[in-house]
């Protein structure tokens, strides 16, 4: 399965990939120099650390890698008074009577503790293409589901603001 990402998304990767390949990794490779030159590996817990660093950095690199190559690029285009890509929706939640507000993005950039939420959680395909006034059922497992009712949709851009995910 290919993860579903934006230009933006994709090149806010190419960037952090630049950066860590160019400024990082030469940085990290110092470190590790310079704490194996104190003598004794095995006790040298600067070394250790310094090892852990650039394994970190490796992984993330090649994290990076895999997503641009494997990436599908999609692109934002909601059509007016239907919720798509980084629009932000208040809608009511029947079960608590409560009303919440979400922005939608796309995985790489979700932040649930910010309401920040992705397009493939169950929230956000729920809501993805729904008009105001729309009642939705959202499926969050095979055990459990509740309804909401569309409220208002504010139409959002992706203007490169959100960070990516870092792990």
């Amino acid at each position: 399965m290919y993860d579903e990402l934006t230009k933006v998304d994709i090149d806010k990767m190419k960037e952090e990939l630049e950066y860590r390949i160019t400024v990082v990794r030469p940085e990290i490779l110092e470190e590790v120099k310079f704490a194996r030159s104190h003598g004794d590996l095995s006790e040298n817990a600067e070394y250790h650390a310094a090892k852990r660093e650039r394994g970190r950095n490796e992984s993330r690199i090649r994290y990076l890698r895999n997503m641009i190559k494997t990436a599908r690029v999609i692109e934002v285009d909601s059509k007016e008074g239907t919720v798509g890509l980084f629009d932000t929706v208040t809608y009511y939640v029947e079960e608590d009577g409560t009303e919440e507000k979400v922005k939608i993005v796309t995985t790489l950039r979700r932040d649930p503790f910010s309401n920040i939420i992705s397009k493939e959680s169950p929230l956000g395909s729920a809501l993805m293409g729904a008009k105001v006034g729309d009642r939705i059922k959202v499926n969050v497992n095979e055990q459990y589901s509740y309804f909401i009712v569309v409220r208002s949709i504010e139409k959002g851009e992706d203007d490169a603001s959100l960070e990516i995910r870092k792990f």
